[in-house]
């Protein structure tokens, strides 16, 4: 929504007022809710309006020194606005998601927070694997910031393979304390947000070793400089990593140990423990330890669908204001979204967004479930719970990351520019393929799972709901009865998912069989592996979201419900043409249903049109939080546009310095 009264570009006040629908509406519903939706906007104007907030010079035109120290004091000063406002209200750990990880935090500081990973890993990580009486000494002093956390666990020659870390804590029972080492240079901490000139402390996760037994890597509580000084600590070898593609500012560090003792209660022992003698006490379930990746996991698939709308948002709006290459010669350019190309681009993408909403909601909810049945002991549903956020991690991100390019691309050369904001949401997007989970080593991770429930099928044992299609259709090796319909495209995606599940557990145990270990055989199989957890997880996307879709259509006026089934009905036909050569190996598909499906593609497309403006306004995106020259509410896209070259510092005087130094010179030299 706009940021205040602006004169709306007239092609883009012609997309609102042919709507079919309350835009008002859409904005309720995505928000969560009226009561959502109403505190979002009053801390968007509580704090996007707050001069102290404002950026006089774009941060594209900052050294990195100066844009670190330019994020730390707008944190400090955020904070400090937060902390009044909860005094007043009351506290609320979504008014911290919003400012430190969501639409509001990247609207006040585009390039990340460096006190991001303090709020949602470092004090998650304290809530879900400190005991009681650790939780009283730490969480205290972290809620209030008089500590500033990070979560140190990937390394410089390992990520994604937690179990393959080389820092060790070596426990000593005659002082009763750990002894924290960075044996070799890729034992380095490598990455941790806020760690290099940030964070005074950090959850440090090493391999464990007492009585000369390594038991793991296991969660640790190290300080690393000094409370007053801010000077790293003996030891502690601490700095920054560098620049990279994107969150420029989120301070990301490297750190390595040297002979550095901590006390033994500084080991988070809710799971497992260290007695004083150096006796190990497992834990009941070695995945409890990854809790705190599960968690961040499932807010990232809800970071891609924003990554996502906000892409799609600018890209739809500058597709309704920008005219070029006329459809018929004989009438003027037409807007740009009239050409079905250019739909083609930019509608799927706005479905994606829906469905990765929905999915982020649905994993949160499970999440939320399954951690409440670990607290009571109960570990059933926890393997499903981790197979079901790693693939939905991979393949929200990447369909995000792919999709933030596409609609950069849509934009032509203006979405090159850096003030499209593009290559800061590209740079945000295709972080979250890498971070917290390589993506096809996550897909690894779900089939690992897909091969036990595939297993557990054979033996027609019951499968948890995520998987219950595998023993439905274990038996079958055809779909035959295809009608075209939603439902059946779920049911035919789930087929195919059968299949594919199949002839990876049989190229196993294949190789298994001709003399391969398990993991070798698994390596080698690997390709089927990948392509079997991708369209499972495709084809709960699918079913997930047309049942949740569908359900909430009951309760939305019937114009918004006619958006929604058609937001799922193109999220499906595209994605049986994306994945046709699936299909067609296992759906008897001939040529007519695969035309009706291309004919259906481009119907759905003519029907969001007219619509597809007042949908995107129904992200209800303030125009910071965009923070594009194009895709601003207004529309206004090429006086925008020339107020940002403007600010660049070589307009600031007319000839630039090496003109007399250089050029003049080479001019007059007759080379």
């Amino acid at each position: 929504m706009p940021a205040k009264a602006q004169k709306i570009n007239p092609d883009l006040l012609k997309e609102r007022q042919k709507a079919s629908f309350k835009t008002e509406e859409l904005a309720v519903w995505w928000n969560g809710g009226q009561k959502k939706l109403e505190n979002k906007r009053f801390l968007e104007d509580y704090f996007l309006n707050d001069p102290a907030l404002q950026d006089d010079l774009p941060i594209s035109y900052m050294s990195h020194k100066e844009l670190y120290e330019h994020s730390v004091k707008k944190s400090y000063i955020v904070l400090k606005k937060l902390h009044e406002y909860q005094k007043k209200t009351g506290n609320s750990i979504d008014n911290y998601m919003a400012l430190l990880g969501g639409n509001l935090g990247s609207g006040l500081i585009k390039e990340g927070n460096p006190l991001t990973v303090h709020f949602v890993m470092f004090l998650p990580t304290l809530l879900g694997q400190a005991t009681p009486e650790q939780q009283a000494e730490w969480l205290p002093r972290a809620w209030n910031c008089n500590i500033i956390g990070t979560y140190a666990q990937t390394e410089l020659g390992h990520g994604t393979f937690i179990r393959g870390l080389e820092a060790r804590a070596d426990y000593d029972p005659k002082t009763q304390e750990f002894v924290l080492n960075s044996p070799t240079l890729t034992s380095y901490k490598w990455w941790p947000g806020g760690l290099a000139h940030t964070a005074n402390y950090a959850v440090v996760v090493a391999q464990l070793y007492t009585k000369g037994e390594c038991h793991g890597i296991h969660p640790f509580i190290v300080q690393l400089r000094d409370e007053e000084t801010h000077m790293p600590l003996p030891g502690i070898k601490i700095g920054e990593i560098g620049t990279k593609v994107g969150m420029k500012s989120v301070n990301n560090g490297y750190l390595g140990f040297e002979k550095v003792r901590i006390p033994r209660k500084n080991m988070l022992m809710k799971n497992a423990q260290v007695l004083e003698d150096g006796t190990f006490v497992k834990p009941k379930a070695s995945v409890l330890t990854y809790g705190t990746m599960m968690f961040v996991r499932v807010a990232i698939v809800g970071d891609a669908s924003n990554n996502l709308a906000k892409a799609v948002t600018i890209a739809t709006r500058y597709s309704a204001v920008r005219r070029q290459s006329p459809i018929d010669p004989n009438k003027p350019e037409p807007q740009i979204i009239d050409h079905v190309t250019q739909q083609l681009k930019l509608f799927p993408q706005i479905a994606k967004a829906f469905v990765f909403k929905v999915a982020a909601n649905y994993i949160w909810d499970l999440y939320n479930q399954i951690t409440g049945e670990l607290a009571k002991g109960d570990l059933e549903r926890l393997p499903e719970l981790h197979a079901m956020s790693c693939c939905l991690k991979a393949i929200c991100t990447a369909d995000a990351s792919s999709g933030v390019e596409l609609l950069r691309l849509s934009c032509g050369g203006h979405g090159y520019m850096e003030c499209s904001n593009f290559p800061t949401i590209y740079g945000i997007a295709t972080a979250a393929v890498t971070y917290e989970g390589e993506n096809t080593v996550l897909l690894l991770q779900t089939a690992r799972y897909l091969m036990k429930a595939w297993s557990l099928a054979l033996q027609n044992e019951k499968l948890v709901p995520t998987v219950a299609y595998l023993g439905e259709y274990r038996d079958s090796t055809r779909f035959t009865n295809w009608d075209g319909s939603v439902p059946q495209i779920i049911e035919a995606f789930k087929f195919v998912a059968a299949q594919k599940v199949r002839l990876a557990y049989n190229s196993v145990e294949k190789r298994r069989q001709s003399g391969y270990s398990q993991e070798e055989a698994a390596n080698l199989s690997g390709i089927e592996l990948t392509q079997a957890a991708n369209i499972h997880c495709r084809a709960f996307l699918l079913q997930m979201c047309y049942e949740q879709l569908e359900q909430n259509s009951k309760d939305t006026s019937p114009a918004l419900a006619v958006i929604l089934k058609d937001i799922i009905e193109l999220y499906s036909v595209d994605a049986c043409l994306t994945h046709l050569g699936e299909l067609l190996r296992f759906v008897q598909l001939d040529e007519s249903q695969v035309s009706q499906l291309q004919r259906r593609l481009e119907t759905v497309l003519a029907r969001i049109r007219p619509n597809a403006v007042a949908i995107v306004d129904g992200f209800d995106f303030h125009d910071r939080v965009l923070s594009s020259a194009l895709g601003a509410y207004d529309g206004n896209v090429y006086e925008r546009l020339f107020q940002e070259a403007q600010k660049s510092p070589l307009n600031q005087e007319p000839v630039n310095k090496s003109f007399h130094e250089y050029l003049k010179p080479l001019m007059k030299s007759n080379l």
